[in-house]
């Protein structure tokens, strides 16, 4: 005897292919849906079925977009010399958040794992080995995480870069603002000390 619903049970499963969305999550989501009222079910599914028509990926630095070239590709006021490669779309969406930085992106859509067998082939790098070629860039920013195949990503891109006729600068990372240095993990601790500066 099926408990669920036959048209429940569908959309549980399709949530829960969803990356951190388990059984539990997905069924929580799947019941919220379905006490929402038919107009609202029907404006979830809307925007879900017209995703894929009107986002695109920027030809240019390779975020989601629904213009080519993208908002910030395309706006005259940003400092096109300067590139910041990041790993995927969220993360260029996180240090805009910041209002720090005003330079164009490439967004790599993924990093370097044999392990999963991705390679620079798999990743944008080509495409950013392009856009350097192009000599408008002077400055790359890499901004990959500080993870294992993030830091082996920033590397592979720092020694491809060495030559071609760019400064390169990486994220600096350490002991974030507020917190106490005896709580730091000794990783933490030591890319603050390596990444120091002068004080002025």
């Amino acid at each position: 005897m099926q408990i669920v619903p036959p048209a429940l049970d569908r959309l549980i499963r399709n949530l829960s292919r969803l990356p951190g969305i388990g059984n539990k999550t997905a069924a929580r989501l799947a019941m919220n849906i379905l006490r929402r009222s038919r107009a609202e079910a029907r404006e979830l599914a809307s925007a879900l079925s017209e995703l894929h028509d009107a986002i695109q990926l920027c030809s240019c630095c390779f975020t989601f977009s629904e213009s080519d070239p993208c908002a910030i590709c395309s706006d005259s006021r940003r400092n096109g010399a300067m590139i910041c490669v990041v790993e995927q779309p969220g993360d260029l969406l996180a240090i805009e958040k910041t209002g720090s930085f005003q330079g164009h992106y490439h967004i790599l859509h993924g990093v370097l794992s044999p392990m999963d067998g991705i390679g620079p082939g798999e990743i944008k790098v080509e495409e950013l080995m392009a856009r350097i070629a192009s000599r408008v860039v002077r400055e790359v920013l890499i901004a990959t995480s500080s993870t294992v195949p993030g830091e082996a990503t920033a590397s592979f891109l720092i020694d491809l870069l060495h030559d071609k006729g760019v400064v390169v600068t990486r994220l600096a990372c350490g002991i974030p603002m507020g917190m106490d240095i005896k709580y730091a993990d000794r990783h933490t601790l030591a890319r603050a000390i390596e990444a120091r500066t002068n004080a002025e």
